[in-house]
């Protein structure tokens, strides 16, 4: 690896590790203690006690969202002289999945509208419940295009000759996850909430290769 691509792996595992904790702390630390999609009063109230966590979640989501493009370009540019054409398809599919994650976040804004005009609104409560349960059907929409990407990578990664293979077997393992978590969101719901302790290996692939970014050395 040459010195200007080491320099764009360490960006891109510094975009991969801001990508890690924004998503991750959107979603498990600031917007999920709010929201219980079995009970419309409690998670309304919980939302209207912590307006500035509800939308500090959505500018962590954002943020990943941006960095995502970032990365998405990045991985692009180191792998295209190995593969071109899939280093072009994994791009496609990963910003497929950004632009998803950040039109769903709409759907959070339009949950939030409804409840803090809910004195004009009849069933508030339960109308932004709707919008919230939207926002988390878009988010897995996204990761089908996320979990297609991975599989992408993983392949990439595996045959780059520059990392090692096991970084591509953990990133595809994730991609599968992703897509078998999505399909299950959509085609067998009640399922859904077995499945989530498989997330898990998502997290470890993931930052296993977001810190191999970050220690490419250069040549010489």
């Amino acid at each position: 690896m040459t010195q200007k691509l080491a320099r764009k792996a360490r960006l891109a595992g510094l975009l991969y590790l801001v990508i890690i904790v924004t998503g991750l702390g959107a979603e498990l630390g600031l917007r999920g203690p709010l929201i219980d999609l079995g009970d419309a009063d409690a998670t309304a109230a919980a939302i209207l006690a912590a307006p500035g966590q509800f939308r500090l979640a959505i500018a962590a989501d954002l943020v990943m969202a941006l960095c995502d493009a970032g990365l998405a370009i990045l991985l692009y540019l180191i792998f295209r002289a190995m593969a071109p054409g899939l280093a072009l398809s994994a791009m496609v599919f990963r910003l497929i999945q950004t632009v998803l994650i950040a039109a769903s976040l709409m759907a959070l804004l339009t949950a939030w509208l409804v409840l803090t005009r809910a004195g004009s609104i009849a069933d508030a409560a339960a109308l932004a419940l709707v919008f919230l349960d939207l926002h988390a059907h878009g988010y897995d929409l996204g990761l089908v295009f996320f979990g297609v990407n991975s599989l992408i990578m993983g392949l990439l990664v595996w045959n780059s000759g520059v990392f090692a293979r096991v970084f591509g077997a953990g990133i595809a393992v994730a991609g599968l996850v992703y897509l078998i978590g999505s399909g299950l969101r959509f085609l067998a719901p009640d399922l859904s909430s077995s499945f989530t302790p498989a997330y898990g290996l998502t997290i470890l692939a993931e930052t296993a290769f977001c810190l191999r970014l970050l220690v490419q050395r250069s040549p010489g």
